[in-house]
């Protein structure tokens, strides 16, 4: 079953509500990478989301550009905070893609005050992205981020600068965090006002990893069961205008497709706070 679509923001592209992670590329071969692939092609995800940073993700990703032309909208993402450094990582990314643009150019990770005074400032990333966005490198400038701190800053940061696209955690343990909540819910209001796509990670963390079980390619230990990732996927997903970014596994990409494309509504509390239960799930930030 295919995944339905909405508009991304104001870029005029009607993207699939889940966004392929493209972090569940970084260290695989160019087989399993092209057998993801045949998993994005049968749900109909028309959007990918990578980042210079994300291992070989760009290289396995190129392939699939030239076999598919124009089917995806495509964003990666930088972490470069001085506006040469960015320059240079853009033209990496572009060469590594095999591409001569990008929809969506993503500042990475944008949480830290002095990196991101920096990357605002003069002569930091975003003039960087401005440039290329009058040269055709890129169409859209986005801003990411992790922590209980990034909700709050995301919307200083679209004070500063008005960018196209947001990306942060969201998930119902997260969500439990008042601070994290009331922020996340003025930045979206802020962002349904202005237009600016609101895309959402981590919807089946369960807990941080301990150092002796360490056993899927996420940084966070995720949900595994099906019935679990269904109740996860669809909680995510009942807000209204946002998007989820795909898990970082290639193993478990194909539940959350099959649990986005049976979405119908939101599961009642009582199941999300028996899955916290039964889960033993532990928030990822403080």
């Amino acid at each position: 079953m295919v995944i339905s679509k909405a508009d991304f923001g104001r870029t005029g592209h009607k993207s699939t509500r889940v966004i392929f992670g493209a972090a569940s590329l970084a260290h695989v071969s160019q087989k399993v990478a092209d057998q993801t692939l045949e998993v994005l092609l049968r749900h109909g995800v028309n959007h990918i989301d990578t980042a210079a940073s994300y291992g070989d993700s760009e290289l396995r990703i190129a392939p699939w550009l030239k076999r598919e032309p124009g089917r995806f909208f495509l964003a990666t993402k930088v972490d470069k905070r001085d506006e040469t450094g960015a320059r240079e990582q853009l033209n990496r990314s572009l060469d590594r893609l095999g591409v001569d643009h990008v929809d969506l150019w993503q500042m990475h990770s944008l949480a830290d005050p002095i990196e991101w005074d920096q990357a605002l400032s003069p002569g930091g990333a975003l003039d960087a992205a401005l440039t290329a966005r009058e040269e055709g490198l890129i169409k859209w400038i986005g801003v990411t981020g992790h922590g209980t701190q990034i909700a709050a800053t995301h919307r200083r940061s679209l004070d500063r600068f008005d960018f196209d696209s947001v990306l942060l955690p969201c998930n119902f343990i997260t969500m439990q965090n008042v601070y994290y909540r009331e922020n996340f819910d003025a930045l979206t209001k802020l962002c349904e006002e202005r237009h600016v796509a609101v895309q959402t990670i981590k919807s089946i963390a369960m807990r941080p990893w301990m150092e002796s079980d360490h056993t899927r390619t996420t940084w966070y230990q995720p949900l595994e069961q099906p019935d679990d990732i269904d109740l996860a996927v669809w909680w995510v997903l009942a807000r209204r205008g946002i998007f989820l970014n795909s898990v970082g596994d290639v193993d478990l990409l194909p539940l959350v497709l099959d649990a986005a494309s049976r979405f119908h509504q939101l599961p009642q509390d009582q199941a999300m706070e028996a899955l916290l239960e039964r889960s033993h799930s532990v928030p990822l930030f403080v």
